[in-house]
């Protein structure tokens, strides 16, 4: 009967009803589940049929029939271990030279369970239930050494997504080291010792080169700073590598850290961020303490009565230690005392050339822990099952879950989102700009298809109102679960990067500052996909005015709207006549201001009352202001409608046949008078109604103001700048002229 071991199933291995002469191995070596014969659909079953496990059975069957005593097989081992130079040196026997081809192991690797073998072959299998990070520290808290070191493996695809909150503190592991010198450098607890590191995997979809992603590492640092929150604004972060299994690169610094540390190394991380990859990349496999050739020599030195070898040449050698040469059966008899209460299962016989975990696109392929030592007991490195990432492939087809992985880098199209479009991905995510003045550049770094329809259309793929040509990835019950995801400002200002020859110092060499445009963008961070990069550009006038008008159009609508001669008239007032000169000599100064300024006002807000200007070349004339007043309505008179429409003009004094008949009229005289006594002046006399800026429109002068007062300051900086440059080029033209 199957034990339960909390998350994990434990089977007792049953090969037959008698005694096999040669057990299955206790664990799978490609999942790390507990070996089962019972259940065929689950993790660990072994199938007998199977050819790798008949010719693994078969091999164990064959070496447990002849075994050698311990001493012979540790001497076979120091002369296969050792150099040939040196056995012919010791006078040593039937050694094969180099003419002679060499003696290759018959060695059966140890198989994987048929889930991992579907995997690796057919691509076909299920999941596992993900563990709980309660679990994973539960499995840490067992470790038997008293240095570990956690592995916190991220997903360059989503960074920073796949980041773990507060790991450090659910682990009880040592905190980051802060800029402080004295921040320690160490911490126990309950007797052990436990690190962190941060390791960024799958670099290589970041850019094509190894140059080009080193040149990241500090927008990446900053950007796992912000993840982490405000208490990592005072972290040194000098723990995170950025590396690349598919590549190599720096795989091999993380290699030599894991081979220098020792103890307990633990991979920590989501599903598919590529822990599994990165462990067969960093387990350091082939590796024992370096031959002593001197120690072997003097050991073996031919004055000596007997040929005897320290200890220490023996496993300098790769000769097995006491402990190893009876290992199969301290495994069985580990197998017997394993207690079932147990999270971490017990460690594997230490090889030079393990089998390395299953690498898969499937979540959740890793079952249970996998342990593997290295350098002869001096550590393990063990790889733990994925936590839970995200619940997007649960509304994705089976048959296309394998397609949200990202497995190379995309080299994307550039796709325009024009005003009432929409990115659709797939079916599954739909890109709207709420903006629908600006047209969008989208750059799809995703494994699926992207494509650009009209909004509607988009809306109605995605809910699968109707059927369609449109591929889509989406199961059909999704479409009600479908959500709005928020809405994300671009707000990093990319100009530099994206003005091309206008920016590029061999080119214009033009600062970004002094750009009539600013470049927004943003990543839309898809988890565990990939991610969109989009792109707009937007005036600096339309930006600074926060409207759809550019600043100076809007400032004009609020200074008609606003401002001195904002008044109501009464309706009496039927017509309004300036006349004076074209130049402001001899007193004209007034009118003229009042007529650019001030009439465009009252025109605003009394389109009714006709307003004409009369201008003349005599500035010895007169400059009047002439207020006509019509007679009171009588019951009898034509409606307004039926009048007709209002006359303004700058050609004559002369009243129009349009004009309404007058009651009166009043007349300013504005020769040398300021145009703030001429509108004094006029409200007195037509007794006008002041007109008020309501609360939203001062916040909108204010927002103005402030506009302005920027403009200035930005407008102050370039010409600094400006000088600067030329100053420069003047000294730098001094120079040339005095070395010529």
């Amino acid at each position: 009967m199957p034990n339960h071991i909390s998350d994990f199933q434990h089977h007792e291995p049953q090969v037959s009803a008698s005694p096999p002469p040669a057990p299955l191995p206790l664990q799978c070596p490609g999942c790390g589940a507990f070996t089962q014969l019972t259940l065929s659909d689950q993790a660990g079953y072994y199938s007998s049929s199977r050819k790798s496990v008949k010719t693994y059975l078969a091999q164990l069957n064959t070496t447990g029939s002849q075994k050698k005593p311990s001493e012979a097989k540790a001497f076979e081992q120091v002369l296969k271990n050792a150099d040939e130079s040196l056995l012919r040196n010791l006078g040593l026997k039937d050694v094969p030279t180099a003419n002679e081809p060499p003696q290759l192991s018959a060695e059966v690797p140890t198989p994987v369970c048929n889930r991992c073998h579907e995997l690796v072959h057919h691509h076909a299998g299920v999941s596992i239930v993900h563990p709980t990070l309660a679990s994973i520290q539960d499995i840490i808290s067992e470790s038997p050494y008293k240095y570990n070191h956690v592995y916190h493996v991220l997903d360059s695809a989503d960074f920073p997504l796949s980041l773990i909150p507060r790991i450090q503190q659910h682990l009880s592991l040592l905190p980051q080291r802060s800029l402080n010198r004295r921040s320690k450098t160490g911490k126990y607890h309950h007797g052990r010792k436990a690190e962190m590191s941060f390791i960024i995997t799958r670099s290589d979809l970041l850019a094509p080169k190894k140059e080009q992603v080193d040149g990241l590492m500090p927008y990446l640092i900053e950007v796992l700073r912000d993840a982490l929150g405000k208490t990592a604004s005072n972290l040194r972060l000098g723990n995170v590598r950025c590396v690349s299994s598919k590549r190599g690169w720096w795989t091999k610094e993380v290699k030599e850290a894991i081979w220098e540390r020792g103890g307990g190394g633990w991979m920590v991380g989501k599903v598919n961020v590529g822990k599994s990859n990165l462990f067969e990349c960093v387990f350091p496999k082939g590796r024992n303490e370096e031959v002593d050739f001197h120690s072997l020599r003097h050991a073996a030195r031919p004055g000596t009565a007997d040929f005897t070898m320290s200890s220490r040449a023996l496993r300098a050698v790769g000769a097995p230690r006491n402990e190893e040469l009876l290992l199969e059966n301290s495994q069985l008899e580990e197998r017997d005392t394993f207690s079932e209460h147990s999270l971490l299962p017990p460690a594997p016989p230490e090889e030079r050339y393990p089998v390395m975990p299953v690498v898969s696109s499937l979540p959740g392929t890793t079952a249970s822990p996998i342990r593997l030592p290295f350098g002869s007991g001096k550590g393990e490195l063990i790889d733990l099952p994925g936590l839970e990432r995200g619940s997007l492939a649960d509304h994705v087809l089976d048959e296309h879950r394998k397609d949200l992985v990202m497995g190379q880098r995309i080299k994307p199209g550039q796709i325009s989102i024009k005003p009432g479009q929409s990115l659709l991905a797939a079916g599954l995510v739909r890109i709207t700009p709420t903006n629908s003045n600006q047209v969008v550049l989208a750059y799809p770094f995703l494994p699926f298809d992207c494509h650009v329809t009209s909004t509607e259309k988009a809306i109605s793929l995605q809910n699968q109102r109707e059927p369609s040509s449109v591929p889509t990835i989406a199961k059909p019950e999704a479409a009600d679960l479908m959500k709005s995801a928020g809405v994300f400002q671009l707000k990093w200002d990319v100009t530099k990067q994206r003005a091309g020859p206008l920016t590029r110092p061999s080119a214009v060499g033009l600062k970004a500052q002094v750009l009539p445009f600013v470049i927004y963008s943003a990543d839309l961070l898809i988890e565990g996909s990939g991610w969109i990069e989009l792109v707009v550009q937007v005036r600096k006038r339309e930006l600074e005015s926060g409207s759809q008008y550019p600043e100076s159009t809007y400032g004009m609508l609020l200074d008609v709207r606003l401002g001195a001669g904002a008044a109501a008239l009464p309706p009496d007032v039927k017509r309004l006549h300036l006349s004076f000169a074209y130049k402001i000599n001899d007193g004209h100064f007034g009118a003229r201001k009042v007529w650019r300024q001030h009439l465009p006002r009252l025109k605003y807000h009394n389109p009714a009352v006709s307003m004409t200007v009369d201008r003349s070349h005599n500035n010895a004339g007169p400059a009047t202001l002439s207020i006509f007043f019509a007679p009171s309505p009588h019951p009898s008179s034509a409606s307004a409608s039926s009048s007709p429409a209002p006359t303004s003009s700058t050609t004559s004094a002369k009243a129009t046949s349009d004009h309404t008949p007058f009651d009166r009229v009043e007349t300013i005289d504005m020769k040398h008078k300021h145009e703030e006594e001429i509108l004094e002046q006029l409200m007195q006399i037509t007794k006008a109604v002041q007109v008020n800026p309501s609360l939203e429109e001062e916040l909108e002068i204010k927002e103005l103001e402030d506009q302005r007062a920027r403009s200035v300051r930005d407008a102050e900086t370039t010409r600094v700048y400006n000088e600067k440059v030329r100053q420069e080029k003047a000294l730098l033209e001094q120079a040339r002229s005095a070395v010529g």
